[in-house]
């Protein structure tokens, strides 16, 4: 059992979900999102889900996509994400997954990556933006190191596409509440359900529901019938605006969500 599923497995044994919490590596500066990451797993976040700035983030909306950009501008590089995976990992016991854009990974080479992932204390990596079929050298790479493989689940995903994306996936699923970029929402599309239950079909497996989370009556409702919900926007807006404090403050309320039983 891997570090991710292990903490899936003990939230499960005390009747809950997991709250996965996204911060943009490096926000806003490299110190202080060591801090953030840190104050996320003092106040009930159960995995991080750290991303390195990317110049073309498809996937994120405006509040993260302005973060990534800061980010950039202020020099921080992707050799710069591993030390801060280190820092953060040498000061808490939750796992870190890094959600990646794939050019990077094949920039940087991937079994070097895995290896300098690995080091730092990471337990895998979330890929938006790569298919099981085309990720053949990442797969090896991941049996090899014991790192998780994430993939993402979309409602427009084929049952062909569903059934490879959970024969390869480890750790979750990471299951796209709605079509479109991230962002908080005033309502979860129904589909985020039913997807669920689709993806269930093709054997036992870990599904976790991103985007358009923002609220801890929003993570109750996606944890009666999921095993996570990942929150980022809320997040990286409460950094933001209220410091490593606010973000404190946000997480706990969040985590507020978590013991609502499953169905």
């Amino acid at each position: 059992m891997s570090r991710v599923e292990a903490a899936i497995a003990a939230a499960e044994a005390e009747g809950r979900g997991v709250l996965i919490g996204y911060l943009p590596a490096g926000f806003p500066d490299r110190e202080t999102s060591i801090e953030a990451a840190v104050a996320l797993a003092e106040n009930g976040a159960d995995i991080i889900e750290l991303g390195p700035p990317y110049s073309d983030p498809v996937m994120d909306g405006e509040v993260i996509q302005q973060a990534t950009q800061q980010v950039l501008a202020q020099g921080f590089r992707l050799a710069d994400l591993f030390p801060t995976i280190k820092a953060i990992t040498e000061r808490i016991d939750i796992p870190v997954v890094v959600m990646t854009y794939w050019n990077p990974v094949i920039q940087y080479g991937v079994d070097r990556y895995a290896d300098d992932l690995l080091a730092a204390g990471g337990a895998g990596l979330i890929t938006p933006d790569i298919t099981p079929e085309a990720a053949t050298e990442w797969i090896a790479a991941s049996k090899r190191t014991g790192l998780d493989r994430i993939f993402l689940a979309a409602p427009t995903s084929t049952e062909e596409r569903l059934k490879m994306i959970v024969d390869n996936s480890t750790g979750f699923v990471y299951t796209v509440s709605t079509m479109g970029i991230t962002g908080e929402r005033a309502q979860l599309d129904a589909a985020a359900r039913t997807l669920v239950g689709r993806l269930r079909q093709y054997g036992p497996l870990r599904a976790c529901v991103g985007i358009g989370i923002s609220t801890p009556e929003q993570i109750a409702g996606v944890l009666e019938y999921a095993d996570g919900a990942i929150v980022g926007t809320a997040l990286v807006r409460s950094l933001r605006d209220n410091g490593v404090e606010g973000l404190a403050a946000t997480t706990r309320a969040l985590a507020a969500g978590k013991p609502r039983p499953r169905a």
